[in-house]
């Protein structure tokens, strides 16, 4: 493997970064403040601008049917040609309240278990969420959701697929996450971090769900209804990114910061890390933020379903051609959107693109890029963050189907992807450690043999396998071309 420390990072600040053994000082580490400018504004000005306008949007819809039908006489622009139904906003705004809480609830207590049942824990919502998306797709057949039912069906074809397709990545991913929650549990601040969060994300909620408790009673045919309940979820979805990776700012920040000076409590280390962490990404790294946090969850599940996809097609030519096509055309895409910019942006406060391409160049150049395709730890805690969402959105469609059957798919749908947002904000904190501690190990190996040298030892010799395995793989893909070639050849 190339030595990581001769791969230049794209950044002249990376000079200001102390040696291992700490004789630079450490406060040093994070790029000076005056290196430090307004990144990616445009997405920044949108995100606010959408975060007014969708409020706006949202008091409307619920204060129309808050304790009044049709307070704004909106029904007269659906009346005549759109099914017209009457219902009152708080009829399912305390639905999504009891969702909201089920939703903190959980997160809060996968934090407190992650202490000490860290890898059971993940363990049982990897497997259990196979189970409970069959589960769940027998109950919509059962309740003639057909359309749902076949959509939970295939997620947990799928969902089986990957685990067998991973199977034996499972040892080293459980390893590094048990090391991530070992790193997360000597930094008590970021566990605060990610509880603070919860607290403004289920501000939000209670802003969001007054709103769409509205549009569920609003006098509108479904089909209108889906549609503004889909424009709206978009929306949340992109809020509850943005506050998700700036929690990953902060705590990969962090993580960088304690691997780098040694330990917690290093003489080198700043005063006030978290504030200055804070200050970076609610100000000038925010825009950045905004901007990756709309590209990069969903690239990065479609790379994990075309990585197990790929495993499992065997020798049929035509079909690996394509699927090939789309997983280089996704790994393009990586390039310029993953998560291991979010360390990059909280160190040396560059725009997105710059930080992803900085990352990824970074562990290709080292070889580092094998172990991270090899490790499949983001997967892993994504399996958990949708089974708390599942949990919660089955709960809440029980009790909406006992009181307004017709909304249960509904209320359920929107209650689930809160439940999402909350757990994921739990689970970000783990995910941050996991990051930061590969884009130490591709800076300087020797961080991470100073900060556990059996973790390293264990890295350097799976990381050897793999480049091993690669080279393997080539060397038989050059033979079969050469085959090939013979053989047309001497036709």
């Amino acid at each position: 493997m190339a030595d990581p420390r001769t791969s230049s990072s794209s950044s002249s600040d990376f000079s200001a970064v102390p040696p291992p053994n700490g004789t630079q000082d450490g406060r040093q580490l994070l790029s000076p403040e005056v290196s430090r400018h307004w990144r990616d504004v445009f997405w920044l000005a949108l995100f606010v601008f959408h975060l007014v306008l969708l409020g706006f949007v949202l008091g409307v819809f619920g204060f129309n049917r808050f304790k009044k039908k049709d307070r704004l006489n909106i029904d007269k622009y659906t009346m005549g040609f759109l099914e017209n139904q009457s219902g009152l906003t708080e009829d399912y705004w305390k639905m999504y309240a009891v969702a909201a809480g089920m939703g903190t609830l959980l997160g809060w207590i996968w934090l407190s278990l992650l202490a000490s049942r860290a890898n059971s824990l993940m363990k049982v919502s990897m497997h259990i969420l196979t189970t409970y998306l069959a589960v769940i797709s027998v109950l919509c057949f059962w309740s003639k959701q057909f359309l749902w039912g076949g959509a939970f069906a295939i997620g947990a074809a799928l969902q089986f697929l990957y685990i067998v397709s991973v199977i034996d990545r499972l040892p080293f991913t459980m390893l590094v996450l048990q090391k991530a929650v070992k790193m997360v549990w000597t930094i008590p601040e970021a566990v605060g971090v990610s509880c603070g969060f919860m607290i403004v994300m289920l501000m939000w909620l209670a802003l969001w769900s007054f709103g769409v408790a509205g549009v569920v009673a609003l006098s509108l045919g479904d089909s209108g209804r889906w549609w503004l309940l889909v424009l709206l979820s978009i929306s949340l979805f992109w809020t509850g990114a943005v506050l998700c990776n700036i929690v990953h700012v902060i705590v990969s920040g962090m993580v960088f910061l304690v691997l780098i000076h040694g330990g917690r409590d290093a003489e080198s280390m700043p005063s006030k890390p978290l504030i200055s962490s804070l200050r970076h990404s609610l100000t000038k790294s925010f825009g950045s933020i905004c901007y990756g946090s709309l590209f990069t969850a969903a690239i990065r599940t479609l790379r994990w379903e075309i990585r197990g996809i790929r495993s499992r097609i065997g020798n049929n030519e035509c079909l690996l051609c394509l699927v090939d096509f789309l997983f280089h055309l996704v790994e393009t895409l990586v390039r310029f959107f993953n998560k291991y910019a979010y360390v990059q942006i909280a160190v040396y406060g560059k725009n997105f693109n710059h930080s992803a391409r900085d990352a990824w160049e970074l562990f290709q150049s080292t070889g580092v890029e094998a172990l991270v395709a090899y490790d499949c730890s983001g997967a892993v805690l994504l399996m958990g963050t949708i089974l708390g969402g599942l949990i919660v959105g089955t709960c809440t469609g029980i009790w909406t189907r006992i009181h307004h059957p017709e909304r249960m798919i509904m209320v359920g749908s929107t209650a689930m992807l809160m439940g999402m947002i909350l757990v994921g904000l739990a689970t970000v904190v783990i995910e941050s450690a996991v990051t930061s501690i590969y884009i130490c190990y591709a800076e300087d190996p020797l961080l991470i043999h100073r900060w556990d040298a059996e973790f390293f030892n264990q890295m350097s010799e799976t990381l050897h396998q793999r480049l091993q395995h690669r080279s393997s793989r080539a060397r038989e893909v050059v033979h079969r071309y050469d085959s090939q070639t013979q053989q047309t050849m001497s036709a």
